[in-house]
């Protein structure tokens, strides 16, 4: 397949799989699979970190007023929601960034288009959102303890197969804290890990040489689109608690990974 349709294609994958609870470096990886993909380590990375790049300016549109409010308060003297949110979200990032700093190694052995792995992680994300669309008693604002737990939640969620907004918000509310307010803090606390990731990079000399500017630049503009309208759909979704839908759609995924590495 032509580089600039696979790089669209993958794109869009990426774009819906980030924000719907089905791991979008898992399908990334599988898309990789199917397509043969042979891309150098460093513009794998380039690519893959592209594509999240454009679906973290997605969630910053969607919440660009959230945004704007939680800058204010981090600068008002008082105490506020604001504030006690902003650091929450700084809170939640801390395990992911020690992950990244210190195991980015370890974990970048398991993107090795390894099937049978990815597909056990799917199965991990079912039965976590299995759990958390039987949640009842779900009313809670962010606490600090919850943020820590839920960026541990992150943290594991950087294996592909397991979905991180999946394991951040059934983490939440799991927790008891409020559906809207759960999906809320999983789409922005991954937002300045992004941009922390892009930025370690860019300083390692990761982005150097690439031969594939065309594809990267079709791969990020489909990523950004989708990932606005997949944003605004699972936000909605969650409030209605719909997240058995995808529980049983990461179930028969893995399961097809775990059948095909199996009988190939």
């Amino acid at each position: 397949m032509p580089e600039l349709l696979e790089a669209i294609i993958l794109g869009i994958v990426q774009g819906l799989t980030e924000f719907l609870p089905v791991s979008s470096s898992g399908h990334l990886e599988i898309g990789n699979y199917i397509f043969g993909t042979e891309r150098s380590a460093d513009e794998d990375l380039l690519f893959i970190v592209t594509l999240h790049a454009a679906t973290a300016l997605s969630t910053i549109f969607v919440f660009r007023k959230d945004i704007i409010e939680i800058v204010k308060g981090i600068f008002q003297p008082t105490w506020n929601k604001s504030k006690q949110f902003s650091i929450a979200i700084i809170i939640s990032m801390v395990p992911a960034a020690i992950v990244g700093l210190f195991f980015d190694e370890f974990i970048a052995q398991f993107f090795n288009q390894n099937l049978l792995f990815i597909g056990l992680m799917l199965l991990v994300t079912a039965a976590l959102l299995l759990f958390a669309d039987r949640a009842k008693d779900t009313h809670r604002s962010v606490g600090f303890t919850d943020a820590i737990i839920v960026g541990l939640a992150q943290a594991v969620a950087t294996l592909p197969g397991i979905s991180r907004s999946g394991a951040t918000i059934a983490t939440s509310v799991i927790l008891g804290i409020d559906r809207a307010k759960a999906a809320r803090f999983s789409f922005l606390m991954v937002v300045p890990l992004i941009f922390g990731k892009m930025a370690k990079d860019i300083l390692d000399g990761t982005f150097t040489n690439t031969t594939q500017t065309l594809p990267i630049i079709a791969g990020f503009f489909a990523a950004l689109i989708t990932g606005y309208f997949a944003c605004t759909w699972m936000i909605s979704l969650v409030k209605k608690s719909k997240l058995s839908y995808f529980c049983w759609y990461c179930f028969i995924v893995g399961l097809i990974a775990i059948g095909y590495w199996t009988f190939r």
